[in-house]
């Protein structure tokens, strides 16, 4: 490994691991070396059983060689993209949570004033972690990690079937409460976008699936909020639950398809931009 251009530190500690037993290697290298540097570590399973921990720094330091750190890509290796995913979108207690909280803002939404609304759909589409569980989805099927696709898919599931819910419960308890009617869910001017969405509507939301997948691929996590608010992900999943909710299966249904069709648009680009990467910048499959 030394003698890789990227690598700016290498450190050896002899037998100093307990878990695996042997030696502790430290790499200190840049985002362009890292996947030759795991290459290396996946050439030497063969030689008895090893174990990875990959952390961001802060900053590189290396007056001799400043250009090539400067020069340096911002691209996530595939263990970190799909362990990043993975904690985002595990079914657990937290996840099923902030997806039926999301749901209920969005609920309240969709039967809002202009200003309002947007505040709600906002909001709600921060809060539910949706995006991250479709996501894993193309990762996995770019890459042929089958379990990944399961997990992605199981997650999904999961998780927008307990937003639906809690959007539909959102809806009864406004209704029970006289804070909304049927009515008012039908001649919102925003249900009527997400039951036949223009052209406009759709663009958005092939740019936001575009832009999350590039977001998880470049590890550039503080941005995944933009690309939330930018498909319709939510607000669509909820207008299936209070349309439930109201009656009316119809409009539930025509909810459900819009919710699809972001959910294609982030599965066929991601699969895309996931095999893109794999060719252009990786070359290599994740080691396991």
């Amino acid at each position: 490994m030394d003698g890789l251009d990227a690598v700016v530190g290498l450190s050896v500690q002899r037998g100093a691991s307990v878990k695996p037993p042997g030696d502790v290697v430290v790499v200190h290298v840049l985002n362009r070396g890292a996947d030759e540097v795991l290459r290396c570590a996946d050439a030497a399973r063969g030689r008895g059983p090893i174990s990875i921990v990959t952390a961001e720094v802060a900053s590189i330091i290396d007056p001799s060689r400043q250009d090539v750190v400067d020069d340096d890509v911002d691209e996530a290796i595939w263990e970190e993209a799909e362990t990043g995913l993975r904690h985002q979108g595990r079914v657990t207690s937290n996840y099923l949570a902030l997806m039926a909280l999301g749901g209920a803002i969005a609920a309240v939404g969709l039967v809002s004033e202009p200003v309002p609304q947007t505040i709600a759909f906002v909001a709600a589409s921060v809060i539910a972690p949706g995006f991250e569980p479709l996501a894993k989805i193309p990762l996995g099927l770019a890459l042929r990690r089958w379990n990944v696709v399961k997990r992605g898919l199981v997650s999904s599931a999961v998780g927008y079937a307990v937003l639906v819910a809690g959007a539909a419960l959102a809806f009864l308890a406004l209704r029970l409460g006289g804070g909304t009617s049927v009515e008012a869910l039908l001649a919102n001017p925003e249900v009527h976008v997400i039951e036949d969405p223009t052209a406009s509507s759709l663009l958005v939301s092939v740019c936001g699936a575009a832009a999350g997948v590039v977001i998880v691929l470049a590890y550039r996590r503080s941005l995944i909020a933009g690309l939330l608010v930018a498909l319709i992900l939510v607000p669509a999943a909820a207008l299936v639950g209070a349309a439930a909710a109201a009656g009316r299966f119809g409009l539930a249904y025509q909810g459900l398809e819009r919710l699809l069709i972001d959910a294609a648009f982030i599965v066929v680009l991601g699969a895309l931009l996931v095999l893109i990467k794999q060719v252009t910048v990786h070359r290599r499959l994740p080691m396991v």
